[in-house]
């Protein structure tokens, strides 16, 4: 215990100041995803100003839980309310973030991926002192939905008209018929993009989660391009050689096994002249830089999820947060002699144009 003589007392309410700040964000976290899952968000998007009674005729929901959630998102400032009609409004501004799923903004798949992923906690106990990590096959589907739904505005607004006309050769070869490859595609929202953007492509996605391509399988044919694409179970470190004239990875090499092994699994299947791109989280390698509300969301999902579905397997267990400089280093590792950072602003993402 510290020398309570020499403590500064204002900077111990100032941290217990900030102390209350985040035990109310975890548990506000709680309450955000009971509001995205029971659709309160969206109840209150398209309602405007309401009572609690009126969100509970609405709903069908219990109108004394609704004013105690209320409550919570009124103070912090989630929705508005006018004590002397004592109604509640969400800001147009915030709908697009917490209720609009075709907004570029909106961060419900975030708040889904809360509870499950906290969920497994108790599990990272043992973790912390054996060094292991919690495998993919523990992990409840519902992170694998959360994922989808977190990542699904990348796709929707950034991959095709910001992201693929900063690389005209990838352009060039896939609206000429050629052959597209996501790595790791996850429930295939990717795959589907430049399916629907490039019909004359051939698009595949391969993952080694079984349950993440049964989903992407029915994406593909709710969205009519079933026809067009392929989706396998494949252990990805084992890709066929020269094939594809265009290779995607997004947030994926951080949480792989084996990174440089399927860095190199990669460069064999681009054929000659092909394409690589890796997405990944944009972020610094040095923690020093990553001092703020995205170090601390991207830390924690790293230790929840990235790294230790790595570790589980004796992987390299890299991280969100492994930056520019481990991407450049794995990538000179696995063969490639290219390595470009293209242009592009996102406050999440960073894209690297890979080439042998």
């Amino acid at each position: 215990m510290p020398d309570e003589q020499n403590v500064d007392w204002s900077k111990v309410k100032q941290f217990a100041g900030t102390m209350m700040n985040d035990l109310g964000a975890a548990m506000q976290g709680a309450l955000s995803y009971i509001g995205d899952r029971l659709g309160l968000f969206k109840a209150l998007a398209e309602m405007g100003a309401v009572t609690s009674d009126e969100l509970a005729a609405k709903t069908g929901l219990n109108e004394r839980y609704l004013r105690e959630w209320l409550g919570a998102m009124t103070a912090a400032r989630y929705i508005n309310f006018d004590p002397a009609t004592r109604r509640f409004l969400m800001p147009r501004e915030h709908a697009m973030i917490l209720a609009d799923e075709t907004s570029p903004f909106f961060m419900g798949g975030f708040m889904q991926m809360v509870v499950p992923e906290v969920g497994m906690a108790p599990k990272l106990l043992d973790s912390f002192r054996t060094g292991k990590g919690i495998p993919q096959s523990e992990y409840p589907p519902e992170v694998f939905e959360a994922i989808e739904r977190g990542s699904a505005p990348m796709y929707r607004h950034s991959l095709i008209r910001k992201w693929m006309p900063t690389m005209p050769q990838a352009v060039a070869a896939l609206e000429a018929g050629g052959t597209a490859l996501d790595v790791g595609c996850g429930s295939g929202r990717a795959v589907i993009a430049l399916a629907t953007a490039y019909p004359k492509a051939r698009v595949h996605g391969y993952d080694g989660h079984a349950g993440s391509i049964e989903r992407a399988r029915a994406n593909a044919r709710a969205a009519g391009v079933g026809d067009r694409v392929t989706f396998e179970v494949v252990d990805c470190t084992k890709l066929p050689q020269a094939q594809f004239d265009f290779i995607t990875t997004f947030d994926v090499i951080h949480d792989s096994v084996d990174p440089v092994g399927l860095l190199k699994s990669i460069r064999g299947a681009l054929k000659p002249g092909g394409t690589y791109l890796m997405v990944e989280v944009n972020v610094s390698d040095k923690l020093e830089d990553n001092i703020s509300p995205m170090g601390r969301m991207m830390y924690s999902a790293s230790t929840l999820y990235c790294m230790t579905v790595s570790l589980a397997h004796g992987g390299a267990g890299i991280g969100a947060l492994m930056g520019e400089a481990k991407a450049r280093e794995m990538t000179q590792q696995a063969g490639f002699t290219s390595f470009n950072r293209l242009p592009v602003k996102d406050a999440f993402s960073v894209l690297y144009e890979i080439r042998s």
